[in-house]
């Protein structure tokens, strides 16, 4: 529970009595510090001369002092001296790290005591500032790498709802970190965490930050969230954070005509202060983009959380209302060049950690790199949701578009397979109107049969096709309704759906590789080879380099009927197997457990493709093939049929002269030599 401003008497007292260890006289220098940084800075920590910085920004005050818990929140006693440049500082001796304080601003001849605008601790958001010292946490990883950005699987991820074992939100870091092993046993490698700097209250999406420099202090302490990064990179999970500068608060906002300055009665030195620019769909509150010291803000910001929290990339709400004031609004060039700077300045930094968008304007530009006039950004949140949710969530299979779902089967930005987010649920796309998969298909019985089946089968699509996928939190064990900051996630039908649980985590395994047997999933190369719009059946061709163990086949049927031997091409001859059937019974009882059967590809042409093959496939199913890899054979067994043959000599010889397979020593042709390489393995066989 929160404080509110009003303390009792006595406490402040003795807080106050504790923490004033020198006299007024001497407990200042009233000089302009030249101690590094802005906001409060603890020096000599454990050391007799030990202190605290005070450094602000306040162009328009009269004058500034610190009021702190040692001067019983004294607006004149500890005046910061003016630096010339709209800054005032000054160190305070002997005051100690824990310590609450505010900056009292003096505006018209009057005092006003505001809360640090770089507070790195808050009691809450009405409370005081807390001295805090950044590097009193004991890091255990120190060497943990996010992994390859097309090996990621994401899970989205409220703290204040995640896991709350007392039954009442909000839940806490130090809850979260009870069920990391949930999200290692699942096979996420990375998770997206909703904002977590300080808000109004104590229940919110995070999305109306009031202080970015405080960590939400319903959640736990900075060391709390420090631990949970720690304890997630134990279990070699990494760690997004959103961050929200498209607008603050706007509610408990200290930084609101911070130094009593203001245009417009708008919001002063930290926000434009004229009405076109000020206004967002949130309230009057945009940054001000244009001035030096809101950029270097909003860039130590972002820096922080990777630096000093280790996080492992950032995830930026709402960029297109950071660059233009709306939907077709003004554009704001001030907001590109900055989003610029701060993404140059996390490649140069931190390279292999990633900043992702959310945009939603489908445009190329905002991943395209700085050099070529983009805005920088590594990866972006896709459209993808609504295109197959379409597919999925409409109750008449002859409404499900095949041509739709291979249009974002294939959906890109400037050619990459990574510069997208892909998912089916999303805190956007689970709330405002909108409810969880399940729950759409079947409002009256979420769990059903048809809400299991068509969640799941949308699921893989965004999870076995080109881009980042990502998953919102309960999604595994189909969580139903809608996202609820009052409503804690049911860790009950984690058990009620175990089946649809490991569902989950075989699709995990498949498309992060784990078994060596899909690489393809993870690769830059995709074909949709079948659209069957008749049939509600869609097939694709995923591969990184080709061969065993990478060329991955995914086959889906969008409609009720189940089908039997069914036609679709194959890029290569040989045997494929069946990694993963999604009619299985062992993922539900009342699943009808069609038969996927290894098949062999010799059926000629089809599709396109050089071959072709016969399967089965369950009503509202997908089915993953791959072949076996050479590493669990011999590079010569080309076909993966578990023997050296002609077979594969002819599939040298079909590609002879040029690149392939069967290019056996590397050097980026197939000649001679590679023949000579095969004939020496001919007959060799797997047994």
């Amino acid at each position: 529970m929160k404080f509110g401003k009003t303390f009792i008497a006595s406490a402040l007292i003795a807080t106050a009595v504790a923490s004033f260890c020198v006299s007024t006289a001497s407990a200042i220098q009233l000089v302009a510090s030249t101690r590094p940084g802005v906001g409060a800075i603890p020096y000599n920590i454990g050391l007799p001369t030990k202190g605290v910085t005070f450094r602000v920004w306040a162009p328009n005050a009269q004058a500034v002092s610190v009021a702190g818990s040692w001067n019983f929140y004294n607006n004149t006693s500890h005046q910061l001296a003016s630096e010339g440049n709209g800054f005032w500082s000054g160190d305070v001796a002997n005051v100690n790290v824990g310590v609450q304080y505010k900056f009292a601003i003096k505006y018209n001849n009057a005092y006003t005591q505001k809360n640090d605008p770089r507070a790195r601790d808050l009691t809450n958001s009405v409370g005081y500032s807390v001295v805090y010292d950044p590097n009193s946490y004991a890091w255990t990883n120190n060497n943990f790498q996010i992994a390859n950005w097309n090996e990621l699987v994401v899970y989205e991820m409220h703290i204040g709802t995640f896991w709350v074992p007392d039954g009442s939100a909000p839940g806490t870091y130090t809850d979260a970190i009870a069920k990391l092993d949930h999200l290692k046993s699942l096979g996420v490698n990375c998770v997206d965490l909703l904002p977590m700097a300080e808000f109004p209250g104590d229940i919110s999406w995070g999305y109306n930050p009031s202080y970015p420099f405080s960590v939400e202090s319903a959640y736990g302490t900075p060391n709390d969230l420090k631990r949970f990064v720690d304890e997630c990179h134990t279990r070699g999970i990494a760690v997004l954070n959103d961050v929200v500068f498209n607008h603050l608060g706007p509610n408990d906002l200290d930084m609101w005509k911070f130094d009593g300055w203001s245009q417009n009665n708008l919001g002063g030195i930290y926000f434009y202060n004229d009405t076109t620019r000020a206004k967002t769909p949130w309230g009057d509150t945009r940054m001000d983009y244009s001035r030096a010291e809101v950029r270097q803000y909003i860039r130590d910001n972002a820096m922080m959380w990777l630096d000093e929290f280790r996080m492992d990339g950032l995830r930026w709400d709402g960029t297109k209302y950071m660059r233009r004031t709306d939907q077709n609004g003004v554009d704001i060039p001030e907001a590109w060049s900055l989003l610029q700077w701060c993404n140059d300045q996390i490649d140069a930094q931190f390279p292999g950690k990633i900043s992702i968008a959310e945009d939603f304007d489908d445009n190329d530009w905002v991943t395209k790199t700085t050099g070529a006039g983009g805005c920088g950004f590594d990866s972006q949140w896709d459209w993808f949701v609504h295109n197959i949710r379409s597919a999925i969530e409409t109750s008449s299979d002859s409404s499900r578009s095949m041509v739709g779902v291979k249009e974002v089967i294939l959906q890109n930005y400037n050619g990459s397979h990574t510069q997208r987010v892909i998912y089916t649920e999303s805190h956007d796309e689970v709330a405002n109107g909108k409810s969880r998969v399940p729950a759409t298909i079947s409002p009256a019985a979420p769990g059903n049969w048809y809400a299991r089946k068509r969640s799941t089968l949308g699921a893989a699509v965004a999870m076995f096709s080109p881009g980042i996928p990502m998953m919102f939190m309960g999604q595994e064990f189909l969580e139903d309704g809608f996202f609820d900051a009052n409503d804690p996630l049911d860790w009950t039908k984690a058990t009620t759906y175990s089946g649809i649980l490991n569902l989950y985590r075989d699709m995990i395994s498949l498309r992060r590789n784990l078994n060596g047997e899909t690489k393809g999933l993870t690769g830059a190369n995709t074909n949709v080879s079948h659209v069957n719009d008749w049939n509600k059946v869609i097939g694709w061709h995923r591969w990184e380099n080709g061969g065993g163990g990478d060329d991955v086949v995914v086959v889906a049927n969008f409609s009720a009927w189940p089908l039997s031997n069914y036609r679709v091409g194959m890029p290569r001859s040989g045997m494929w197997r069946c990694r993963m059937n999604s009619d299985w019974n062992g993922y539900s009882s009342d699943y009808s457990n069609t038969l996927c059967l290894d098949v062999d590809a010799n059926g000629g042409s089809y599709d396109g493709l050089s071959q072709s093959a016969t399967l089965n496939i369950g009503a509202y199913s997908f089915v993953v093939y791959s072949q076996d890899g050479a590493a669990q054979g011999n590079p010569a067994d080309l076909d993966a049929n578990c023997v050296v043959d002609a077979g594969d000599l002819s599939i040298q010889l079909l590609d002879f002269g040029g690149p392939g397979a069967g290019d056996l020593d590397g050097d980026g042709v197939i000649s001679t030599s590679d023949i000579s390489y095969l004939l020496l393995e001919f007959g060799w066989t797997c047994s």
